[in-house]
């Protein structure tokens, strides 16, 4: 996967970029991050990439010239999703984090400022708006790193083990069971007998069941569009008489 990243503050990326997974991931060539500063691309002595709106209002508005240059420069195919991370955008969830990670092998991702961008960004070279939260951040930065951590960590062969990416909360609309290490009892509390018994049928029945359990407690939501198995189904019917 390759990210290429417009922004006016390409410094901001690289403690995150050159850590952990997704360090690793880079250096296993899994994933290529390109960062562009559009800043490169005004053609006035100032490198001006901003100005006072049209009609008059707080704010500077993000020009057109140097994101349509920076964009023209990075000769893309046709396919290529240009992502603008806005309030204004769908809501970042797990289906669209796995439709990027299995669907495309290249996202260009423009991190704003100030008031916005120019209309005619949005109309001519977007194709995704994304938002990762009802509020208002200084830029598209953050939003950026957390799109690009999770559809990195879905990319097959970044994760140490690939189940640990199916087995997460969303994955399949749930959230996630719990989980226990050694000790088996600490100040009292011990690890469930079911995780002890070795038999891994029942175990795999007890993490369904507590995955429902924790999904119906905190985000119930989820369960109105979570695509069921009939086994699972039961499991809840059950959780629900036990309550």
């Amino acid at each position: 996967m390759r990210f290429d990243i417009l922004t006016l503050f390409p410094e901001m990326f690289g403690p995150v970029l050159n850590s952990s997974m997704l360090a690793k991931a880079q250096d296993k060539d899994l994933l290529e991050v390109n960062l562009v500063n559009w800043r490169d691309y005004a053609q006035d002595k100032h490198n001006q990439v901003d100005d006072a709106p049209y009609g008059g209002g707080a704010g500077m508005v993000i020009k057109p010239e140097p994101v349509f240059r920076a964009i023209a420069d990075l000769d893309l195919a046709a396919a290529t999703p240009v992502v603008l991370l806005t309030p204004q955008g769908q809501q970042f969830e797990q289906d669209v984090a796995k439709e990027f990670a299995t669907e495309v092998d290249r996202i260009v991702l423009l991190c704003g400022h100030y008031e916005g961008f120019d209309q005619r960004i949005r109309e001519e070279l977007v194709t995704h708006e994304i938002s990762i939260g009802d509020y208002v951040l200084t830029g598209g930065e953050l939003p950026a790193l957390v799109l690009i951590d999770a559809v990195t960590r879905l990319i097959p062969g970044v994760l140490g083990n690939q189940d640990s990416a199916v087995e997460d909360s969303f994955y399949n609309d749930l959230l996630d069971h719990p989980h226990y290490t050694r000790p088996q009892e600490y100040q009292g509390l011990e690890v469930p007998a079911t995780l002890l018994s070795g038999d891994h049928a029942k175990i795999d029945t007890w993490r369904k069941k507590k995955s429902l359990e924790q999904t119906l407690l905190k985000r119930s939501d989820l369960l109105e569009e979570a695509d069921l198995s009939e086994t699972e189904q039961k499991l809840l019917s059950e959780i629900k008489e036990e309550d």
